[in-house]
């Protein structure tokens, strides 16, 4: 047994899983043990306390893939793993991570003869049903050794990996991945909530939802998942209208800046998700009360 899972939140966990599906046994980790002993109840996997624990259980050369959170945390991992490892070993960082993250990690684990991959993975948690889609950077070796574990992560054996190139490639294409998703989810969100506002048509957006899903160029998963909501619940009364973002729709609008490529409506998602979390508010007033300023226009009171 050469392959460590850390972290077995609804990605990892889920791709622990996967693998047990295909009786790829590994050894599991996660920061709280009770997770991991109830994921190793159901899979059969080997449970492990702690980085040296996981080490130890694993045969050389090792594959340890950190599905981690991005920053500190998998920061604090690596620091932690690498003195423990060995030459020939292999760490992927599959965290939702910066790109030009990659490269320096690389070259720490370089100095120490440690091979790294870093892999951008998405499929939510439905990628246990359907497979993972998963783009990694790194070197031939690397994608060769990573082969027969991306095969079973992946929907079939050759759709759904990809080895993008060098270092960081696989990050960035997850980062534009992510952007674009931003985007697709903007525009469904916009067109939905103008037929909901149109009078005098009485619109079902269920069935629109699912009319959309058979034959329309704009058919997708994030539309399948809209039509299986929409048929529960087209009110959506008890949703706050808050939208978090992460960091892959900041990451490639600075990209766009930095590499001088316009990508409208990316930013304007991103905005977009700004405004829902409040960051609006106050530019808002200030557009009311200059209204009211040069043309008497009243001004709704806020809620006490």
């Amino acid at each position: 047994m050469e392959f460590g899972m850390v972290g077995l939140g609804r990605m990892g966990g889920n791709m622990a899983r996967r693998l047990a599906r295909q009786s790829r046994k590994i050894a599991v980790m996660n920061r709280s043990f009770d997770v991991t002993e109830a994921l190793v109840k159901e899979t059969g996997h080997i449970a492990c306390r702690d980085y040296a624990e996981l080490v130890a259980v694993l045969e050389k050369p090792r594959i340890i893939w950190l599905m981690l959170p991005a920053g500190d945390v998998t920061e604090t991992a690596l620091s932690t793993l690498l003195p423990l490892l060995s030459p020939g070993d292999l760490i992927v960082d599959g965290a939702n991570a910066h790109y030009q993250d990659g490269a320096p990690r690389a070259v720490r684990c370089a100095e120490r003869g440690i091979e790294f991959v870093d892999a951008g993975v998405s499929g939510g948690i439905w990628g246990l049903e359907n497979g993972y889609c998963i783009m990694f950077g790194g070197s031939d070796t690397a994608a060769a050794r990573l082969k027969p574990y991306l095969e079973v992560l992946s929907p079939t054996l050759t759709t759904g990996w990809l080895h993008t190139g060098p270092v960081g490639s696989g990050h960035y294409v997850k980062m534009i991945h992510n952007g674009i998703e931003y985007g697709m989810m903007q525009a469904f969100a916009e067109g939905f909530a103008l037929m909901k506002d149109k009078s005098g048509f009485n619109l079902d957006l269920a069935e629109i939802a699912e009319l959309w899903r058979h034959g329309s160029v704009v058919r997708s998963w994030l539309l399948d998942l809209s039509a299986d909501f929409l048929a529960e619940d087209q009110v959506l009364d008890d949703i706050a209208p808050f939208v978090a973002d992460s960091g892959e729709g900041r990451w490639t609008a600075l990209a766009s800046i930095e590499q001088g490529i316009p990508v409208p409506v990316i930013m304007l998602s991103l905005m977009m998700r700004f405004t829902t979390q409040g960051r609006n508010d106050y530019a808002a007033k200030m557009l009311a009360k200059m209204r009211h300023g040069f043309g008497g226009h009243a001004i709704k009171k806020g809620e006490q």
